[in-house]
């Protein structure tokens, strides 16, 4: 009699772990889909403009350079293209021997008609170089209206406008997310596998819930904004500089928004290091800066969901293999909706990518735990509270 009441507990035992684990794959799979519909309704390629404002102020841009890139000429070529009636462009260069300096000067005299400056030097306001590279063309720029953007954006001409037309009363920054393009090989692949169709929709979808986040790549500030948070020199409190965005317009009782349709980053060859490298930089950053918040993404890959699909696939009435295939492939589905909506690289190989992507997630963000240290452009930097402040 005990061994069947034991047996009978057991078999009821698995069957509430089957109806969990069902319930968790379910809901998880009706997350991924609420996200990708709340990121397709931002980013869609055909998403009307907004009106023109028919008195558009004068803008300054303000772009940190080092080293010549791959699509150097490309990203180049479009700040001085851009559509708009009253812009100033403020080149910034720490090192006075960069190889980037004749390049930028002979856009500069090929462009008489867009006012621009060449800023060389370096203010050591932080542990931050990129930080440290803006502080003179935020401090030159003339105007109030001031975009920090990085030298690998691809601007389209209307740039200016569409991150003004999100500017709302309650807003403190617009940014935009880095959408990986014209990639070349499985390494460019996998780079645009984890910033478009995994982070840039979960910041879109984080946006629209109430949980904008800055992102240094496209930063759209109004002076008085970043003036009332003490100055460009304020976000030397954090290591990354949109950390500190995020902190010092929240303070304000302001938000971060992001605009519509984001902007283009060329990717060309990607080695798997150097893809794994900006990763981990960016997953420690984020448990530094944001530890809350960093903490769930342990759950925002296929794999959990996937797997409890297995556990529950009784429940299901499927096989564990039926299962955890129709788990992926619903997943991967709706991902690539979001990819071909929106305009972006979209291939045989992404399934591919997505797949490794989700594989390395879960090592990824232990990784993003174990360690401080990290390397942006062969600068060795650290998390690490103490020396930062040494540093500083």
């Amino acid at each position: 009699m005990r061994s069947r009441a034991n047996r009978r507990g057991f078999g009821q035992a698995v069957t509430t772990i089957s109806a969990v684990a069902a319930g968790i794959a379910t809901s998880g799979l009706l997350i991924h889909a609420v996200s990708v519909a709340l990121a397709t309704s931002r980013c869609r390629a055909g998403k009307p403009a907004s009106p023109p404002d028919p008195a558009p102020p004068p803008a300054s841009i303000v772009q940190p350079l080092r080293g010549v890139e791959t699509f150097s000429r490309d990203t180049l070529a479009s700040i001085f293209a851009l559509d708009y009636p009253d812009y100033e462009i403020l080149f910034c260069v720490a090192d006075a021997d960069d190889p980037i300096l004749p390049l930028v000067s002979g856009f500069i005299a090929a462009h008489p008609n867009v006012p621009a400056q060449l800023l060389i030097g370096d203010d050591k306001v932080s542990a931050n170089p990129k930080l440290n590279n803006c502080v003179k063309g935020w401090k030159a720029a003339r105007h109030d209206w001031i975009v920090i953007a990085d030298s690998n954006v691809l601007m389209p001409p209307d740039y200016i406008q569409r991150l003004r037309a999100r500017w709302r009363d309650d807003t403190g920054i617009v940014c935009s997310p880095p959408i990986g393009s014209a990639p070349e090989g499985f390494g460019a692949e996998l780079e645009c596998a984890f910033l478009n169709t995994f982070e840039a929709r979960w910041q879109y979808a984080g946006e629209r819930v109430g949980y904008g986040f800055a992102q240094g790549k496209t930063m759209l500030w109004r002076r008085e904004v970043m003036e009332r948070g003490g100055g460009i020199e304020a976000l030397g409190v954090e290591i990354a500089e949109d950390a500190a965005s995020t902190k010092l317009v929240h303070r304000q009782n302001l938000r971060a928004h992001l605009v519509d349709r984001p902007f283009a980053q060329p990717l060309g060859v990607r080695r798997f290091s150097d893809v794994w490298k900006r990763q981990l930089r960016w997953a420690r950053l984020r448990r530094a800066t944001f530890p809350l918040y960093y903490a769930p993404e342990a759950f925002t890959s296929s794999l959990p969901f996937a797997l409890c699909a297995m556990i529950g696939a009784d429940e299901l009435h499927l096989s564990a293999f039926e299962a955890l295939i129709g788990a992926l492939a619903i997943w991967y589905v709706l991902e690539a909706a979001l990819a071909k909506i929106a305009g972006w690289p979209l291939s045989w190989r992404s399934p591919f990518a997505w797949i490794l992507r989700d594989a390395l997630l879960p090592w990824l963000w232990v990784q993003g735990w174990a360690g401080d240290n990290f390397e942006w452009r062969g600068n060795a930097m650290t998390v690490a509270e103490e020396r930062l402040a040494d540093a500083g």
